[in-house]
């Protein structure tokens, strides 16, 4: 059979719903799926769940209390009011998926999305599968900016997504460029250890961990703005200061002898220059610069238009094809552990919805 073909027979091989990535959002639907005896599989490229998280840098810890780190159906095992590390949140999505006997299969990854007929065709490192849904919860990609490859191939340069600690690095002065909360983490970090400047393209929001005695989040959900829509005069003025830095400060920075400068507009050989006109000589680069999507492999427009999902809550125009875990999808808490339960439930809902209303059809 080829991939861009089915036949009516197809429809007996064909699964209900395929998830594509076992990440928090994925293992979310994963679990409304089940309980709906639907038939599907998640796929995912790694080689085992919660190898993403574990793979981020040794010291990281989450800004979320436990008590708000909850997939569907299952608690987060750590005391209230304790943070958990990165290890804890990964152990927690491997027993998540064995608790509940999920279908993830591991070490495949999907290579090609599209259209096979009326149903879509999945094409993996392992084979195609079809299916009459798709789930796409895959997560975003580390992004360098292009600047960087203007350095010389002495100087060391690591995203935040592959920084594990201060050892790994050589000695000498770090610059870290990006100010959001990976980058004044990892910053901090290596400023016990050694000189740090950081480069800040904007300013973000700074806010402490706690405020009058109780967690950020504690205020941020009675207060009702974790679930504020994004389309929300609120959610719009909080999306337009950008990213929300969590326990931290300029004053405290500074008290580590971390020196700031301002956003980084070139780079040659082992010079990096600033928007001030100024510039630093560099040994070794952290870029905690974000993530950004790659959707290359989707060919079912217009789902995506030049790179970016088209989408309302996570559906798309393209019936049956719906994304889970995107940032903002409906809320600030759309894209984080603990918060993402809420979209998986209602998209779950969708799927049943548009499924009864295909079957109808028929």
């Amino acid at each position: 059979m080829r991939p861009d073909t089915a036949h009516a027979t197809d429809h007996h091989q064909a699964l209900d719903v395929i998830v594509i990535g076992a990440g928090q959002a994925g293992l979310a639907i994963a679990w409304h799926l089940a309980q709906r005896q639907v038939r599907f599989v998640v796929l995912d490229a790694g080689p085992q769940v919660g190898h993403v998280w574990r793979s981020r840098w040794d010291s990281l810890t989450l800004f979320t209390p436990a008590e708000y780190d909850a997939l569907p159906g299952m608690p987060f095992p750590a005391p209230a009011g304790t943070y958990p590390t990165k290890d804890q949140v990964a152990d927690y999505l491997q027993a998540y998926a064995a608790s509940f006997e999920l279908p993830v299969r591991l070490n495949t990854r999907v290579t090609r999305l599209r259209r096979a007929g009326d149903l879509f065709a999945v094409a993996t490192s392992t084979g195609t599968l079809l299916a009459r849904q798709v789930v796409v919860a895959t997560g975003l990609a580390p992004h360098i900016p292009a600047v960087g490859a203007a350095l010389d191939d002495a100087v060391m340069q690591v995203h935040s997504a592959q920084y594990r600690n201060s050892h790994d690095l050589p000695d000498g002065p770090v610059l870290v460029v990006g100010a959001g909360n990976s980058g004044l983490q990892i910053a901090e970090e290596l400023a016990a250890t050694r000189p740090v400047t950081v480069a800040v393209g904007t300013r973000p929001l700074m806010l402490p961990q706690r405020l009058l005695g109780r967690d950020l989040f504690w205020w941020f959900t009675r207060l009702g703005l974790m679930d504020k829509p994004a389309d929300s005069r609120i959610a719009r003025r909080v999306r337009a200061r950008g990213e929300l830095v969590i326990g931290t400060s300029w004053r405290r920075l500074r008290g580590r002898g971390i020196t700031v400068r301002p956003r980084v507009v070139d780079a040659h050989e082992r010079t990096i220059r600033f928007a001030d006109g100024t510039a630093l000589e560099v040994g070794t680069v952290v870029w905690a610069t974000g993530f950004r999507s790659d959707y290359s492999w989707i060919d079912a427009p217009p789902a995506v238009v030049d790179g970016r999902v088209v989408h309302r809550r996570g559906v798309t125009d393209v019936p049956g094809l719906y994304f889970l875990g995107l940032p903002w999808q409906h809320t600030r808490g759309s894209a984080l552990l603990g918060f993402v339960k809420d979209d998986a439930a209602w998209l779950a809902d969708q799927l049943t919805a548009d499924r009864a209303t295909a079957l109808a059809g028929t």
